[in-house]
């Protein structure tokens, strides 16, 4: 079901900027666009509308299209240098070449799985099979990176909502989203706490005991410990949060740098909130990372209030950003399959040894 809500976004997104665009070049050359039959129009569209399309991405500044990629794998590189701070917290000990292979497998794996978190679920799988003797606390690891990049990123949109309110509540969509990133934002902001400082089991009770029950009850109270250990490290919050700051404003840089390529001209204060609110949202696991969710943000936000760009070039854009994530993601899978095939010769060599042994 998510698939389908996926590609429909994203084909509906499509097809409303080819039927724009169709119709503008077939009146361009003095035909009547009402004339056609509504069949007709649509041939029209999807016949103008892609060369169209292809030729504004065809445009970009390669330079800024280079710079982008760097930008892209800033973000990566922060988010292994912001997992490693998680893990030593936790006392697990994974080496660097190993914090690099997982995090690049788990962005490969975020192309098309839900959202733009789903490779998340690879990474505490690897996290676990790393470090046998802590496996909750390892998974937990994973979880408390995602969930402190995720508020500092709510945290960044909501901030930079103050300088650009006026932008916000000019349009009913935007103040929407917008809205809706503060309510996200309050909503982990309480798992947030609960998480790390707790308070239920001090109003309640009864709630660890309820925990104890649940099926694998013992490994989620040891999560839970693992993440209220780091709640009494003020420094854990210091540094994670400052680093996911410096990750986000990269975030922001990528999609400048784009704008700069395909001569798309909006303030940089509106990107500050633009790029963010759209991160945000995309991450709801409603399509297979954020596809058609992300691009129907992109021409929705760009298209309204003050910014005025053309939905051709706000796809454009959407396209690109995600094309350079694609990138990184072929990287991935390259490690992927190598990394398969080291592990399978060392299950082999493993039950081998165990054999000679018996």
């Amino acid at each position: 079901m998510r698939l389908l809500v996926g590609g429909f976004l994203f084909v509906w997104i499509l097809h409303t900027i080819f039927i724009l665009e169709g119709r503008q070049t077939w009146e361009q050359d003095g035909n009547s666009w009402s004339s056609l039959s509504f069949f007709s129009q649509w041939v029209v569209a999807w016949s103008y509308g892609p060369p169209e399309l292809w030729g504004t991405i065809r445009k970009v500044n390669l330079t800024a299209l280079a710079l982008s990629l760097i930008f892209m794998g800033m973000t990566i590189l922060l988010g292994m240098i912001r997992w490693q701070i998680v893990l030593r917290a936790q006392g697990l000990k994974l080496s660097r070449t190993r914090t690099v292979e997982i995090s690049l497998v788990a962005h490969f794996f975020n192309s098309f799985l839900l959202g733009s978190t789903g490779g998340d679920l690879l990474k505490a799988y690897y996290a676990a099979r790393e470090t046998q003797h802590k496996k909750a606390e390892a998974v937990m690891t994973v979880l408390i990176d995602r969930l402190v990049g995720l508020f500092s990123m709510l945290l960044f949109a909501c901030l930079m909502m103050i300088p650009n309110y006026g932008v916000l509540s000019g349009n009913r969509a935007i103040t929407a989203a917008a809205v809706s990133v503060v309510a996200m934002f309050g909503g982990c902001t309480i798992v947030v706490g609960l998480s790390f400082w707790g308070g239920l089991s001090r109003r309640w009770p009864g709630c660890r005991d309820w925990l104890r029950k649940l099926p694998k009850g013992d490994i989620a109270e040891r999560a839970l410990e693992a993440a209220r250990k780091l709640g009494k490290t003020p420094v854990f919050f210091l540094r994670t949060i400052g680093i996911s700051m410096v990750l986000n404003a990269f975030c922001v840089l990528q999609i400048l740098t784009l704008a700069w390529g395909l001569n798309v001209h909006v303030p940089i204060m509106s990107w500050l909130v633009i790029v963010p609110i759209i991160v945000c949202l995309s991450a709801l696991p409603i399509a297979p990372s954020g596809l058609g969710v992300r691009e129907n943000l992109y021409v929705l936000m760009l298209g309204a209030g003050g910014a005025a760009v053309e939905a051709k070039a706000a796809l454009s854009l959407s396209l690109l950003a995600f094309a350079g994530s694609l990138v990184w993601s072929v990287i991935g899978g390259i490690v992927y399959i190598g990394k398969r095939e080291r592990d399978r010769l060392s299950e082999i060599a493993n039950a081998q040894e165990v054999q000679g042994d018996s």
